[in-house]
């Protein structure tokens, strides 16, 4: 199979702009839906790659992100929600996209075909063999992952990729490929569709499964959630309540107290 059809290959419709609202809206939904069914084949390989991730970061490894236009600004958000989310420190999940920060907002001409961009910016976080990086390209031909994944390669780093095209350059570079296989886009070539979502899909799989294998989530809590807003504070207080079998208030000043659920809850049940 020529791995170039499959993300690039014609819309299985086709005049698109003569279509009515509602046709537009319920084709994109209809596509979508074919996205997760794509993903549950390839829950194996996901389970190998967090496997290994997990096994890395108990050891004091970092999980790291690469890509270029929407795969690599996926990469980031779900990067940049781990600390958040989880309590971990923004240098455990990292997120880089060919062109720099500029680039998460803005396409950077070229930025993506450039073969060692990747690796001198995996070097400014001083990247060795406790870590893990995964390469993210719906294509899976993107010269700024693949170069970045050879690299690591070489330097017995762990590799892994997510990608839409089967028997790809990217996926035969990773050590632990991740081929989701959702067909052509809506739009032709509009990867950001079917392939976006799966990637997301994917990311959110891996890092919530690693951060809750790293002891993260307590119940199906996110005791370790930073406090940044109200609704954070209201939810922690929640928790608190429930799990102490306590009061609005009498939670609400212990988490003032302590700021932190987990630290909460552990320093009540010892009777601090």
């Amino acid at each position: 199979m020529d791995f170039t059809k499959t993300t690039e290959q014609d819309s299985h419709y086709n005049h698109l702009e003569k279509m009515s609202v509602s046709e537009l809206l319920t084709n994109i939904n209809k596509e979508d839906q074919t996205v997760p069914l794509a993903v549950k084949k390839v829950i194996p390989e996901i389970e190998k790659l967090v496997s290994v991730i997990v096994k890395k970061l108990q050891n004091g490894g970092r999980l790291f992100y690469i890509g270029a236009g929407t795969s690599g600004r996926l990469g980031i958000v779900d990067a940049s929600e781990c600390p958040p989310t989880f309590g971990v420190s923004h240098d455990l999940v990292i997120g880089l996209i060919a062109g720099g920060d500029l680039a998460i907002r803005k396409a950077v001409e070229f930025a993506e075909d450039s073969k060692t961009q990747a690796w001198e910016d995996l070097s400014e976080y001083k990247i060795n063999s406790n870590d893990v990086v995964i390469g993210i390209a719906a294509s899976g031909t993107t010269p700024y992952v693949i170069g970045g994944l050879d690299t690591c390669n070489k330097n017995a780093i762990v590799t892994g990729c997510i990608t839409c095209n089967q028997g790809s350059p990217l996926s035969k570079t990773a050590k632990y490929p991740i081929e989701v296989v959702v067909g052509p886009e809506f739009v032709t070539g509009s990867s950001r569709m079917k392939a976006g979502t799966a990637q997301k899909l994917v990311l959110n799989m891996i890092s919530t499964t690693v951060m809750i294998q790293l002891g993260k989530v307590k119940g199906n809590k996110m005791v370790d959630m930073q406090l940044s807003n109200n609704k954070l504070v209201d939810r922690g207080t929640k928790m608190i309540m429930d799990e102490l079998n306590l009061s609005y208030q009498e939670a609400s000043i212990l988490l003032e107290k302590f700021g932190n659920v987990r630290t909460v809850i552990d320093n009540y049940r010892n009777g601090i």
